[in-house]
């Protein structure tokens, strides 16, 4: 017979442990957060608010719910066959459509990389000025912050990444957040912009307002964003079981989305937008804010927008590496000389546009050219591996949510057509 005296307690669990599991349950979707709010993300949005105040806000309502069901059914989707997105495309519908998405979200991706951190660069470069005469160059902003990520990196393990990538979000957030309640359009105009409509184009906008919808919803209902969650939710060992917490994950994600994204429009209708200025570059936001919101606000929102850009680099620089060994189902070791190697060589791609002079805002915009592209194939891939009563069972679609996939297929093909468009005038012109 066992001594009682003999049993030890289990320790009770301190504060920080248990705030620690549960921050670990939202991690994947925080990841999510920091990939898709990038510094393309603030300029949309920025530029909306700008030139339209808040009357494109229902654009941001359809993408988060847009956003929130292709999670949720790319999600589902590997909690039923275990599979990730891209094993799925190899396995089930053909190997060279797993291999288009590879090609695709990595000339998207080295696009971004340079895009992301020229914005970054100019931001800081402008924001140095107020304290530096004459500013500090960009290409040691860009070097700096290219190193951080890389350091990142370095460490080689997924939640390394995703607690890392939770305190700049944390950061991210709490500036755009605090810049709303600076900066904020009376109520009445923000309740307004949840109606759907389509605004007259602004006399003080280079593009219209269709270009802006399609460029908000570029940013926000993004391809590589579902992909990557599927390699997410079967790296967290996630099953059927966990369909709450998977949905749960992906609700916090997509509603801290709105959140943020809401809250830069916001920033800058209260601002510019009641001024009459247009917004062609986030820099601006800088050198306008100053003088109509204060000191404070405009150094607020540079913090936010820088860590807005290091947050979106950070998955960007890893996307090819994951991509690769998803598509083959090698191990994820991040720590092997061939991933360093890919990973620093992308990461040089931060130093292009300020080294060379090019314009950052410009080829952000030519980047998202290529998520246009894979969108709409996103869409028609899921659509016919959720429908496969072979591989889903009883949880194959349900005629609403097919209803539903289609209805973001053409909205898909629409803004596609559109933003396409809208790049080729904006580099012919």
């Amino acid at each position: 017979m066992t001594d009682k005296s003999q049993i030890k307690a289990a320790p009770p669990k301190t504060l920080g442990a248990k705030f620690a599991k549960g921050l670990a349950l939202f991690l994947p979707g925080i990841f999510l957060l920091g990939f898709n709010l990038g510094t393309g993300s603030v300029t949309a949005m920025a530029k909306a608010g700008a030139e339209y105040g808040m009357s494109l806000l229902w654009t941001i309502v359809a993408s988060c719910l847009c956003t929130f069901f292709m999670i949720n059914l790319y999600g589902r989707y590997t909690l039923v066959t275990g599979e990730t997105a891209l094993q799925a495309f190899r396995k089930h519908i053909h190997p060279a459509v797993g291999i288009y998405f590879i090609a695709a979200l990595t000339l998207g991706v080295c696009g971004s990389v340079m895009g992301v951190m020229g914005i970054v660069a100019d931001i800081s470069y402008e924001w140095s000025k107020a304290m530096v005469d004459g500013g500090i160059a960009p290409i040691y902003f860009a070097a700096v912050f290219s190193a951080l990520v890389f350091f990142i990196f370095w460490n080689g393990k997924t939640q390394f990444f995703e607690r890392s990538l939770a305190v700049i979000v944390a950061i991210m957030s709490a500036c755009f957040l605090i810049n709303f309640f600076i900066m904020m359009p009376p109520p009445v105009e923000i309740i307004k912009g949840l109606i759907p409509t389509v605004p007259q184009a602004a006399l003080n906008s280079s593009s219209g307002p269709l270009l802006v919808i399609a460029s908000m919803v570029g940013t926000t209902v993004f391809s590589g964003l579902f992909i990557i969650r599927t390699t997410l939710v079967k790296e967290a060992g996630w099953t059927l079981k966990d369909a709450r917490t998977q949905r749960n994950d992906a609700m916090v994600a997509v509603i801290m989305m709105f959140v943020i994204s809401a809250a830069i429009m916001a920033a800058a209708a209260g601002t510019l937008h009641v001024e009459g200025i247009g917004l062609s570059r986030a820099s601006q936001m800088i050198e306008l804010l100053e003088p109509l919101a204060g000191a404070l606000a405009a150094s607020i929102f540079a913090i936010g927008i820088i860590a807005a850009g290091v947050s979106s680099q950070f998955p960007n620089v890893l996307m090819l590496p994951w991509l690769i060994t998803d598509y083959t189902e090698a191990e994820r070791d991040m720590t092997l000389p061939k991933y360093r190697i890919m990973v620093f060589l992308i990461s040089l791609l931060g130093l292009v546009v300020p080294l060379f002079g090019a314009r950052p805002v410009l080829v952000m915009i030519v980047s998202q050219a290529f998520n246009a592209i894979i969108l709409p194939m996103t869409v028609v891939c899921i659509f016919y591996l959720s429908n496969r009563k072979d591989l889903m069972g009883e949880h194959k679609n349900t005629i609403v949510a097919n209803v539903i996939l289609l209805a973001i297929l053409l909205f898909s093909l629409f803004t596609s057509f559109i933003g396409i468009q809208g790049v080729y005038r904006l580099i012919a012109g």
